[in-house]
C-alpha cells in the first residue's frame, strides 16, 4: 500500500468495526500515515466504508479490502485509465488469490433473475464460459482485455469523488455483500460505466477472514434478495426462487464445511519454507526465522511454501506477476522488506503452525513472526 501511493497525493483511511483481537493495538503504531477510525460495535461493510467516505477529500476513492497485496501502479494505472475515459465512473482490477488463481469476482454481471437461476441452479458452474449461462461472473469475457462490467467488486473499487456525490456511497442496508453490486447498478443507472482493468493484479485473499458456514452463505443470498426487492420487484416469483436457494445453498454449505474441515484437520503439516526474491530481505527474513526455530530448504523441491521476498529488487508487482504463471502445487507466502511478518492463505493442503507471543496480532490469513 505505501509504495503505490509514493508517487501520488493520497490520504489512507483504515476503518475498524469493534475488533476483539488486539489488531488495532498492534496495527496503528506501525502506520502512523494512515487515519484509523474505530467503530465501537460491527455495524457492517458498507457503513464502516460511508464513515471514511464522509471524510475523504480526494478527487478519486478507493474502496480496499485489507486482505489484499497490491501492484505498485495499480492506483496510478487506475486513474490513468478514469481521467482519460470520462465515461467511466467506476473500475476494478484483475485479482487473484493468495494462490495465484485468478478470481472470477473480478468481472460480474448484475445478478438478474436469470442470471441468479443459473448461478442457484449450477449451470453457471457447468457452462462457465457461456453467454447464456455464465452472465453472472461474465464468464465469456477476456480476463487478459480492458472490458466494461456490470459490477466492480468491493474488494478494490475504485470511483470518481464527482459520482458518488451523485449516486451516494454504500446502502447501509446491505451489512455484507452485495453492497457493491447495488453501488454499481446506481453507478450505471447515473449514465456511466463500470469498468474491468486487466492492466493491474492485486492479490486478494478472499475471505480469510469471514467463516466459510450456513450463516455467511445466509448473508450472501439475504443481501441477492434485498437487491432483488429493491432494483426487480416486479418479479415475484424470482425472489421465491431465491429464498429456496437460499435454505438449499446453506445446507449445501454446512455439509461441505464439515467435510473440508475435516480433510483440513488431517492434512495439517510442517512448515518447510523456501525463500526467493529480493536477496537482502531473504537475508533479513531467514535471521528472523531462524531465531523461531524454523530452517529454510534450499531446494525448492523439498518445501512445502515458498515465499516471495519483496525488496528493491524484486517488487510487489513482479510477484504478482510471478503468481500468476507459477505452478499451483504449494503454497505461497509473501513477505514486505522491512517487516516482520509474511502473509499466506490458509487454504491450502500445508498450513503452517507458528504461535505468537499472546500480545501479537495473529488473523487468520497472517503467519506473525
Amino acid at each position: 500500500m505505501k509504495k503505490a501511493i509514493d508517487k501520488i497525493e493520497a490520504e489512507v483511511f483504515v476503518v475498524d468495526n469493534n475488533s476483539i483481537d488486539g489488531s488495532m493495538d498492534y496495527i496503528q503504531p506501525k502506520f502512523p500515515w494512515a487515519k484509523f477510525i474505530l467503530n465501537p460495535k460491527n455495524e457492517g461493510f458498507s457503513k464502516a466504508n460511508n464513515l471514511a467516505l464522509a471524510e475523504a477529500k480526494a478527487k478519486f476513492i478507493l474502496f480496499l479490502n485489507p486482505d489484499t497485496i497490491v501492484a505498485e501502479d495499480s492506483f496510478e494505472k487506475c486513474i490513468t485509465f478514469l481521467k482519460s475515459h470520462p465515461e467511466v465512473g467506476s473500475v476494478g482490477v484483475k485479482m487473484i488469490d493468495g494462490h495465484g488463481n485468478y478470481l472470477k469476482e473480478s468481472k460480474r454481471g448484475f445478478p438478474t433473475p436469470w442470471a441468479s437461476f443459473c448461478k442457484l441452479s449450477g449451470l453457471t458452474a457447468l457452462f462457465p464460459w457461456t453467454k447464456l449461462f455464465a452472465s453472472y461472473y461474465l464468464g465469456y469475457l477476456n480476463e487478459k482485455e480492458n472490458q466494461e462490467i456490470d459490477v466492480v467488486s468491493g474488494a478494490f473499487m475504485f470511483i470518481r469523488k464527482d459520482i458518488i456525490n451523485k449516486t451516494g456511497g454504500f446502502d447501509e442496508q446491505f451489512f455484507m455483500y452485495g453492497e457493491d453490486i447495488d453501488l454499481s447498478f446506481r453507478i450505471q443507472q447515473a449514465g456511466h460505466k463500470n469498468y474491468y482493468l486487466a492492466e493491474t493484479t492485486i492479490i486478494h485473499f478472499k475471505g480469510e477472514s469471514t467463516k466459510k458456514d450456513y450463516k455467511n452463505v445466509k448473508l450472501f443470498y439475504t443481501a441477492m434478495i434485498l437487491f432483488a426487492r429493491k432494483h426487480f420487484s416486479s418479479h415475484s416469483g424470482f425472489l421465491i426462487v431465491l429464498q429456496a436457494g437460499i435454505w438449499l445453498r446453506g445446507m449445501l454449505s454446512a455439509i461441505n464445511f464439515l467435510f473440508l474441515k475435516k480433510r483440513s484437520d488431517k492434512k495439517i503439516g510442517t512448515l518447510k519454507i523456501y525463500l526467493t526474491g529480493d536477496k537482502e530481505s531473504k537475508i533479513a527474513l531467514e535471521k528472523i526465522l531462524s531465531a523461531k526455530g524454523i530452517s529454510i530448504e534450499k531446494n525448492e523441491e523439498h518445501a512445502n511454501t515458498t515465499i516471495f521476498c519483496e525488496g528493491t529488487t524484486f517488487s510487489f508487482k513482479e510477484i504478482i506477476h510471478t503468481c500468476c504463471k507459477t505452478s499451483k502445487s504449494f503454497a505461497i507466502g509473501f513477505h514486505g522488506s522491512n517487516s516482520g511478518y509474511f502473509v499466506k492463505s490458509i487454504k491450502k493442503k500445508y498450513t503452517s503452525i507458528i504461535k505468537p507471543s499472546e500480545s501479537s496480532f495473529f488473523p487468520s490469513f497472517l503467519q506473525n513472526l
